[in-house]
């Protein structure tokens, strides 16, 4: 990487997050990364994020700080909205201000998640939940705003760290024999470590302005995905007490939640594929590289 890709100073917001902790790894060459943990920067502290912003001046931030506790969300609205939607809306403002980069991570909660077609960039949103509602507002905020920015809208995302889907399963698949995964929700595992590398790419090729969709190749169930994670598990050495062919699979309708999930959440890549000039990897290659990680730490 030559110096010619160097981008000043760096603002990563949500730093201790899946996300943040990779962009954090991947980013460090590109200029001076500053990522404040919770006990330097309260990101729900709107005022206080202004003020650390005003003092790094940032010319490029990253906001990968989230509230993502989909179901919680219904009934704490206000903290949702502060984080998903208000902060985001302060990032664009103090983006223009200070001529940065905003680059914003979103979710496919914001697509009414029916049919079978994946979303396009330009598809209608219709969020089914709260929290969709507020990561919505968040996005139509940045693009309002006439800040350069990157929205990058992915789905099911977890890592060799953190708290996720593939951990969990791991930690139940020790200890259960039997475990029910909903089989009717359809979309792209993606791995915050992909997430990061593509958000670098992206950021030294200087794509376009705009909403890009990111995510692996590819589609599975959350059972099949449970399957993956069980059947690599199995062939790295792990013992667990669960087999990936003895897993029941369940319809959404027979594990209610109360925020409601898309059953639809495939994403159409060829925007981001054509902007960056790749073709991205399929998630289970993906999946095989997080659990190796993962089981090796």
């Amino acid at each position: 990487m030559t110096t010619s890709h160097r981008m000043g100073r760096i603002l990563i917001l949500g730093g201790n997050g899946q996300v943040g902790f990779e962009l954090q790894r991947s980013l460090a060459p590109f200029g001076e990364v500053s990522a404040p943990r919770r006990s330097e920067l309260d990101v729900s502290d709107l005022a206080a994020v202004s003020a650390y912003l005003e003092a790094y001046q940032p010319q490029l931030i990253l906001n990968a700080a989230a509230w993502t506790a989909v179901d919680k969300a219904e009934e704490e609205r206000q903290g949702a909205m502060r984080l998903n939607a208000e902060l985001p809306a302060l990032l664009a403002e103090k983006a223009t201000e200070l001529d940065a980069t905003l680059v914003h991570y979103s979710s496919d909660y914001v697509y009414p998640g029916d049919g079978e077609q994946p979303w396009r960039e330009d598809s209608p949103t219709a969020p089914l939940s709260f929290y969709g509602e507020s990561k919505l507002a968040g996005d139509e905020a940045v693009f309002a705003s006439g800040c350069r920015h990157l929205v990058f809208r992915t789905s099911w995302v977890y890592a060799a760290r953190g708290n996720n889907f593939m951990k969990t399963m791991l930690k139940l698949g020790r200890n259960r024999d039997t475990l029910n995964i909903v089989n009717d929700q359809i979309g792209a595992p993606t791995p915050a470590r992909l997430i990061a590398q593509l958000t670098c790419e992206a950021l030294r090729q200087q794509i376009a302005s705009g909403l890009y969709h990111l995510a692996p190749q590819g589609t599975t169930s959350w059972h099949g995905f449970a399957q993956s994670i069980f059947r690599l598990a199995i062939e790295q050495g792990e013992a667990l007490a669960i087999d990936s062919q003895t897993l029941g699979g369940i319809p959404t309708a027979e594990y209610p939640t109360p925020a409601t999930r898309p059953l639809n959440s495939r994403l159409a890549l060829a925007k981001l594929e054509s902007a960056l000039g790749l073709e991205l990897p399929d998630w289970q290659s993906q999946l095989a590289l997080t659990l190796k990680e993962h089981l090796d730490r």
